[in-house]
């Protein structure tokens, strides 16, 4: 494609057109990650740790049993392998973007690069909604674990009223009730807090704590699979699949509860949200990604298999810690669930940790491209790191946790990974095209359609057999989302608005990662400025062909021309 300059004879709607598919050259974007004052601390295990920490939490100590009691019956085994599968397919196309562009936008930032600023600010948008819905679902579920706790290690039980949330969902009317005598979650409004809280101090000890937490989990996961196991009567898995009723069961109710465990699997994405955080992200990421999916995927499957059976589904129904209670119907388990309780609230606490961990980083680097308020993508100065994001990111999530049930916001969550789960296997398949010769830290195997396209159809597929109510919570949210950038973004855009952006205000940021003119920027990096750099090497490089080219006249032009002037793209 050809970049070409038009006078103000060129329609309106023209120019609108091209803003709204205008897309960030590529080596802006490599530019940035290279040059951070994030700390850059964590290794591959880290990255390890923080996908296992995000992933292994609500999905086996909460949704299980909310899935197989309302949806699959045993059968949610199988929702878990359909989800593993999809997130597998999803997962190698993010660990190929996450290599060729290593940015903490995740697919926000992919997106930008290959379809332009409406659809990046929409998955932008939507990841907001995936990590702050994601972190106040396992609130819930953290809450009521504690709640079991005190009870069973204390004998202290908790007035409903402070524990619970005021309203509750019915799966079968697909309508809000009341949760009479309830008012407020006040345990999982302290959990958001306290994890917002460490995340503002600092990387490095929330590195330090997800660590120690992931340990503690997965011993305690293995700990129910072997302990468990001695109580499973095979009489629990019949029927497997059963008979359809209402909307739930049958197997339409296999791919529902596919839709709702689908939740479990978030984590492995927010990986790539650390990326300016890595010491190597373009070899690391991948790995951190891929393993810790895997490792996921193999104790997800485990765990059901036990709960379905040791006892019947339908027991499980309403059930917010399902693996406890289902301890509770076979003596000589006390210290077995104790065990578990322990486990259940290190563990969600982590997976809380980092969706607080990835969201604000999101916020920060679309509030970097000028789409939101300045204040959002400056570092504090002494921790480095969002903490104005991450602040706002917290009390929203507390707020959530407070007062809606984990069931409305398990599914809310779900459909919102898939719709980016679409976009980033999309993604690849453009920038094999578009940027053919960018050196990868990974490659999609098979080409560019064989694993890609298979990704996005089948997300395709659970996101439209999600419920009604939940498709039209996600379209109301995108709604909004495309109203406030209409409002704002639209005008705020660095690439759309470069005489809104002077020198004052790049230097508002503290750093110097706004960088517009090459020259400086390249003399800089021979100075080695930059508190945050890594070495580059060739997969930081964009070889010299045609597209590359266009990548540095784009570069050069990195903003939208004045009304008598319009820049484009034609075929």
């Amino acid at each position: 494609m050809a970049i070409v300059q038009h006078d103000g004879t060129v329609p309106l709607w023209k120019r609108i057109v091209w803003r709204l598919i205008a897309r960030k050259p590529l080596e802006q974007i490599l530019h940035e990650g290279r040059r951070t004052q994030m700390k850059r601390i964590l290794g591959r295990l880290d990255l390890i740790a923080i996908g296992i920490g995000a992933i292994i939490g609500t999905g086996i100590f909460v949704l299980t049993g909310v899935a197989a009691a309302e949806n699959a019956g045993p059968a949610v085994i199988i929702s878990f392998i359909i989800g593993g599968v999809i997130s597998g397919l999803s997962a190698f196309s993010y660990s190929e973007l996450s290599s060729m562009v290593p940015i903490s936008g995740s697919a926000f930032t992919y997106t930008y690069a290959t379809m332009g600023e409406l659809m990046a600010w929409i998955i932008g948008w939507d990841l907001i909604l995936e990590y702050l819905v994601g972190a106040a679902t396992v609130a819930v579920g953290w809450s009521s674990y504690v709640v079991s706790f005190f009870s069973d290690v204390f004998n202290v039980d908790f007035t409903r009223k402070t524990t619970q949330a005021p309203v509750l969902w019915d799966s079968s009317s697909l309508s809000f009730k009341v949760n009479h005598g309830a008012y407020i979650n006040i345990p999982a409004i302290f959990i958001s807090l306290a994890m917002t809280l460490l995340l503002v101090l600092g990387i490095r000890q929330a590195s330090w704590l997800n660590r120690t937490i992931v340990c503690i989990k997965l011993v305690v996961v293995l700990l129910f699979i072997f302990g468990a196991c001695r109580f499973v009567d095979r009489d629990n898995y019949k029927p497997f699949v059963p008979k359809r009723e209402g909307n739930s069961y049958g197997a339409k109710g296999v791919f529902k509860g596919t839709q709702r465990v689908f939740f479990a699997y978030i984590g492995f994405d927010a990986v790539s949200t650390a990326a300016q955080e890595a010491k190597d992200p373009q070899r690391d990421l991948p790995w951190g990604i891929c393993l810790s999916l895997g490792i996921c995927t193999v104790l997800y499957i485990a765990v059901a298999t036990i709960l379905c059976g040791i006892v019947s589904y339908r027991e499980l129904k309403g059930q917010a810690s399902p693996l406890v209670y289902a301890l509770t119907f076979h003596d000589n388990t006390r210290w077995l669930r104790i065990l578990i309780e322990l486990g259940a609230i290190c563990g969600l606490s982590s997976v809380i940790l980092i969706m607080l961990m990835g969201q604000p980083r999101i916020f920060f680097t679309m509030a970097r491209d000028g789409l939101f308020p300045k204040i959002f993508g400056r570092l504090h100065h002494r921790f480095k790191t969002p903490y104005v994001p991450t602040i706002v990111s917290g009390v929203v999530c507390a707020v959530l946790a407070g007062v809606l049930p984990v069931d409305i916001l398990g599914d809310m969550t779900s459909v919102g990974t898939l719709l980016a789960f679409i976009l980033v296997n999309i993604g690849v398949i453009i920038m094999r095209f578009t940027h053919a010769h960018v050196e990868r830290g990974f490659r999609v195997p098979g080409g560019p359609f064989l694993i890609p396209v298979p990704g996005a159809l089948i997300a395709l597929v659970v996101l439209v057999l999600s419920d009604g109510p939940t498709i039209y919570r996600l379209f109301i949210w995108l709604g909004i989302g495309l109203v406030v950038y209409a409002v704002y973004g639209y005008g705020h855009s660095r690439i759309g608005n470069p005489e809104r952006w002077s020198e004052e205000d790049t230097a508002y940021f503290q750093d110097d990662v706004m960088v517009y003119d090459k020259g400086a920027s390249a003399k800089k990096e021979e100075e080695g400025e930059g508190r945050g750099e890594y070495e580059p090497n060739d997969r930081d490089s964009v070889k010299d062909d045609t597209s590359h080219q266009e990548e540095i006249q784009t570069q050069q032009h990195y903003h939208m021309p004045t009304p008598s002037q319009v820049i484009y793209r034609d075929n």
